[in-house]
C-alpha cells in the first residue's frame, strides 16, 4: 500500500511539474522543491521521467515544456519569450532577402519580427498565413500582403487547412522564411498540427529557398509532426545561445547556419 501511495504521489506531482512548465515557460529545480516539498534530487529525477516521456527538455537547473500533438504555446506566449534573441534572429533573416520580389512569411512571433524587418525601399509581396503579419504590413508603402484564407487556429492566428494550402500550391515564391516547434537532425523540421504541418511543407514546395529562423531552444526537440528534413534549407537562423558545435552538426546536412 505504502509503495502505491507513494507511486500515486510520484505522478501527480509530475503531473503538477507539467502544468507549471507549460503555464509559465519553464521551471526551477530549486522552486520546484520549495513548492512541492521535496528534495531537489527527487525533483531531478522527476525531470528525468518527464523528458524521458517527452514532456519536458531539461535545461541547466531546471526544464521547459515540450510542444506536442496535446500541448502548444499560443502567440501570444511567444511575444514574451526570448524576445531580445527572437529580434536579433529576425534582423539577420531579413538581411537574407537577396533580390527576392516574393516572399512567404511563416506563422509565429519570429516570422512577424522578420516581416516587420524587411526592407521598404523597394517592391515586395508578401504571402503569409498569419493574421498578425498581414495586418503589420498592410499599410506599408511596397509591400503587397496576400493573405491565404482558411480556417483560422485561435492560439497562432493563422490560417490552415485545405484552402490555405490550395491558395498557396498556386504560387511561386522566391523565399520562404519558415518556422518550427522544433529542428533536430534526425527528425527534420517538426510542429504539433498536422494541419500547420501540411501549410509550412507547401510553403517550402512553392519557395526556390527557404531560411529557418528561431530561438536555441528549437534544436534538438521534436513535435507530432514532420514537414522538411534539414538540408531542404539554404540557411538556418538562431542565436549564438547555440553550441558551434552544434550549428556544425547541422551545417553538415545542407543549410549554411548563422548564429548571431
Amino acid at each position: 500500500m505504502t509503495t502505491t501511495r507513494a507511486a500515486q504521489s510520484a505522478e501527480e506531482r509530475q503531473r503538477e511539474i507539467v502544468r507549471l512548465a507549460r503555464a509559465t515557460g519553464s521551471v526551477e529545480v530549486t522552486a520546484l522543491a520549495a513548492d512541492l516539498g521535496v528534495a531537489r534530487e527527487t525533483v531531478r529525477r522527476d525531470l528525468r521521467v518527464l523528458e524521458d516521456h517527452g514532456l519536458l527538455r531539461r535545461t541547466h537547473g531546471g526544464a521547459c515544456p515540450v510542444e506536442s500533438a496535446g500541448f502548444e504555446t499560443t502567440l501570444a506566449f511567444r511575444a514574451t519569450s526570448h524576445v531580445p534573441e527572437k529580434r536579433r534572429i529576425a534582423a539577420a533573416a531579413a538581411e537574407l532577402l537577396g533580390d527576392a520580389e516574393t516572399v512567404f512569411v511563416d506563422e509565429g512571433f519570429t516570422p512577424q519580427l522578420i516581416a516587420e524587418a524587411l526592407p521598404r525601399d523597394r517592391p515586395l509581396t508578401v504571402v503569409t498565413a498569419s493574421l498578425p503579419t498581414a495586418g503589420a504590413l498592410a499599410e506599408t508603402e511596397n509591400v503587397s500582403v496576400l493573405l491565404l484564407g482558411g480556417r483560422v487556429r485561435s492560439g497562432t492566428l493563422a490560417t490552415v487547412d485545405h484552402w490555405t494550402t490550395r491558395m498557396l500550391a498556386g504560387f511561386v515564391v522566391d523565399l520562404a522564411y519558415i518556422g518550427a516547434n522544433g529542428i533536430s537532425r534526425e527528425h527534420g523540421l517538426t510542429t504539433p498540427d498536422p494541419a500547420v504541418s501540411e501549410v509550412k511543407a507547401q510553403a517550402i514546395r512553392s519557395a526556390r529557398r527557404s531560411i529557418f529562423a528561431g530561438v536555441h531552444t528549437k534544436f534538438g526537440a521534436v513535435s507530432f509532426c514532420r514537414f522538411a528534413e534539414v538540408g531542404a534549407l539554404e540557411a538556418i537562423v538562431t542565436s549564438n545561445l547555440l553550441p558551434a558545435a552544434e550549428a556544425h552538426r547541422h551545417s553538415l546536412l545542407g543549410p549554411q547556419v548563422i548564429r548571431v
